[in-house]
């Protein structure tokens, strides 16, 4: 039961960030690798937007995503800990999995998808560039293999308690 009561608490909070974290063009371009292709050339070629935009190595979006969820993770299962390193890897794995889960399908395949609240200045009016799921997969992916290693990392602190 406290499994559920966190899980569900995690995807809302998580869901709450995400919609905090749009309804601007300042906003959106901060999860702009997340946007069709066909978006993304679009807001680098905006004269205004096009010199906000930032980028961001892979490997160090990896890397820091893997480093907050880790603590996250670790945070929330502190307390519920289990005896020895395999019940604490899957119990983190299950979670971290669910909100990845959680963010590709409800998040990115029903919300993001259809909300004009993370659509760029002049494409407000053009949700079929908004449909491709290509890089919403892509991240969904990368997720699975980042929860793994965060699962990991929190199952041998875990362990060591």
């Amino acid at each position: 039961m406290l499994f559920f009561v966190k899980t569900v608490c995690l995807c809302l909070v998580f869901w709450g960030f995400c919609y905090l974290g749009t309804g601007t063009d300042e906003k959106n371009l901060k999860g702009l690798s997340a946007y069709p292709d066909v978006i993304q050339k679009h807001v680098k070629a905006d004269p205004v937007l096009g010199s906000k935009v930032k980028s961001v190595s892979p490997f160090l979006s990896f890397l820091s995503n893997l480093v907050l969820y880790t603590v996250l993770l670790l945070v929330l299962c502190f307390f519920d800990r289990k005896e020895g390193f395999l019940p604490n890897f899957w119990n983190v794995l299950l979670l971290g999995e669910v909100l990845n889960l959680f963010d590709f399908l409800v998040i990115d395949m029903l919300w993001w998808r259809h909300t004009k609240r993370v659509r760029f200045t002049g494409t407000e009016n053009q949700p079929e560039l908004y449909q491709n799921p290509k890089n919403h997969f892509i991240s969904f992916l990368k997720g699975v293999l980042m929860f793994f290693f965060a699962a990991l990392l929190v199952a041998l602190v875990l362990s060591l308690f």
